[in-house]
Order: structure tokens, then sequence, then C-alpha cells
């Protein structure tokens, strides 16, 4: 199993990283994606990247965080591109939900690493909350490049837009709630050659009853096994066809290429 989406990096995990970590790779996740948010964060991913070879790391811009940059920030960026050849680019996006967002500052941060993640042939993990146009937009006139819609919420009508133009789209647990089997059900229109699981581990809690670990404060990344047997339930397929597709889908994905048999 694969986590295609994480941030095993937060300050959540403290001192019990490294038995919350074991416990995931015991629960069959092989792979983690780990994305950094901004420059305060990306030499942690690095640091967890150097010690786990299981962590896949993804350096990014979060569009939170795009006034706190320092005029540093893409020359940083690239550097650790270059020193992790196999690295994506992410957090990046675009967000109208925070509270005084600022959405035309947010543009051209995103569009700036969407064109190095095209000029490095990298991944691209992307995050949009009520800027589903601006999204459109910019994609009509950026390079078209390979990019995940991470927990996607974005309506069934644009699944085939987005599709067209490269991307892949993640389910995270957090749609696993009662009130969120709405959102569940765009996913069923997702080509099955575009479909991804992630936790967003700390972030996305699954409801209680499927949770591993309801006692933490936090969305335990062993969760995802949780995910993948609830996605294949609900799809009506065995667990490790599953298993099998999402990896496929992966390797096209971060790396660009088909499976090798």
């Amino acid at each position: 199993m694969i986590d295609a989406h994480c941030h095993l990096q937060d300050e959540s995990f403290g001192d019990d990283f490294e038995a919350i970590f074991s416990e995931s790779l015991s629960r069959g996740i092989q792979s983690f994606v780990v994305n950094g948010t901004s420059e305060n964060d990306w030499e942690k991913v690095a640091d967890l990247a150097r010690e786990h070879p299981e962590i896949k790391p993804s350096f990014g811009l979060h569009p939170w965080y795009v006034s706190e940059r320092s005029p540093e920030w893409r020359a940083q960026l690239e550097e650790l591109l270059i020193e992790f050849p196999k690295a994506g680019v992410g957090e990046i996006g675009l967000d109208r939900w925070i509270k005084n967002h600022d959405i035309e500052e947010q543009l051209p941060v995103f569009e700036a690493q969407w064109k190095l993640a095209h000029s490095l042939d990298r991944p691209l993990s992307v995050h949009c909350l009520k800027a589903w146009g601006h999204l459109v937009e910019s994609l009509n006139h950026l390079p078209e490049h390979r990019f995940l819609l991470h927990s996607y919420s974005g309506s069934e009508e644009l699944v085939p837009v987005f599709s067209g133009k490269g991307a892949y789209f993640s389910i995270s647990g957090y749609f696993l709630k009662a009130a969120k089997a709405e959102k569940l059900k765009v996913f069923s229109t997702v080509p099955t050659d575009r479909l991804l699981l992630e936790t967003d581990s700390p972030s996305m809690e699954l409801p209680g009853e499927l949770d591993l670990h309801p006692d933490f404060e936090f969305n335990h990344p062993a969760n995802l096994a949780v995910v993948y047997r609830q996605v294949a339930e609900n799809e009506g397929i065995p667990l490790d066809a599953l298993v099998e597709r999402t990896r496929a889908n992966f390797d096209r994905w971060f790396t660009g290429s088909a499976p090798k048999d």
C-alpha cells in the first residue's frame, strides 16, 4: 500500500514518530509521499527521507504559507529538488477557503512551482479549496504535466476536465465519514487508472468507528490500511487488486513511467 500524500514531518508525531512509523510499516504500507509545506519544514522532510527509504519526499510552498516566504524560497526549493532527484513538488496549490485569502499572491507562486516541476520532470501534489475556477484557468495556460489533486473535494463535472490535463485524484479517510458520502460518490467517476489513496496524516481524521487509534489526537498514518480496505469493499474488488492498481497508478504519477512487470 502507498500513502500518496501525508505530512510525517509534523510536530504532532513528536518523540513517538519511530513507533508510529514502525506500526504503519507493519500494516503493509510500503511507501509514503511526505509533503513539505514551507521553508520551515523542508529540511525535516529531507532528514526523514535520508533516514527512511520508504519515505518519498516532496517539497513545496503551500498556499497557506505564501505570505511567509523568503526572497530565496524558489532557489532553496530548486536546490532540494536537485539534491533529491526523485522528489516531487508539493504541497502546492490555491485556497480561497482560508480567512483573508490572498489568491492573487498565491497564483504566481503556484505557477512558478508548476513550471519548476515541469522543467525537472517531477510529479506535483496540489491542494485546492474553493478555488477551482482559478485552478482551471491556470492549467489552461500552464504546460501540461502529471499532478495529484490530493483529497479531491471538487465536483463530478470537473473530473474529466482535470483528467484531460493530467490529473490523478486521491481519496482520504475523511471521506469515509457519513457526512461526506456525496463527496465519496464523486470518486466513482474518476478513471480507475487515475485513483490513489492517502491519509493526509496527521490531518483528515477517519470516523471514530474506523480509526485504528481513536484515542490519538491526530490521524495515525497506519489508518491507510483502513482506507484501502473500505475503498476495496465499496468497489467490490479484492484488496490485493486495489493495491496492485494503485501501485501502477502511483508509478505513472510519481515516476512518470509505466510499472515494470
